[in-house]
């Protein structure tokens, strides 16, 4: 019964560390970005595929 208590404390204690890491990586305005990846898969890479035909 008392491993229960510690995986309880346990499992809350990393929940706390997510949760801070959650608050500071949006303190630290790592969501900031709302435009790039709506309009991403419109850029071109013909540098990749350039790569790509010349080796065939």
């Amino acid at each position: 019964m008392s491993a229960i208590f510690i995986l309880v404390g346990f499992s809350l204690l990393i929940a706390l560390v997510f949760l801070t890491a959650f608050f500071w990586s949006v303190k630290s305005d790592q969501y900031e970005d709302s435009y790039t990846p709506s309009v991403r898969m419109l850029f071109d890479e013909s540098n990749h595929y350039d790569s790509e035909s010349d080796s065939n």
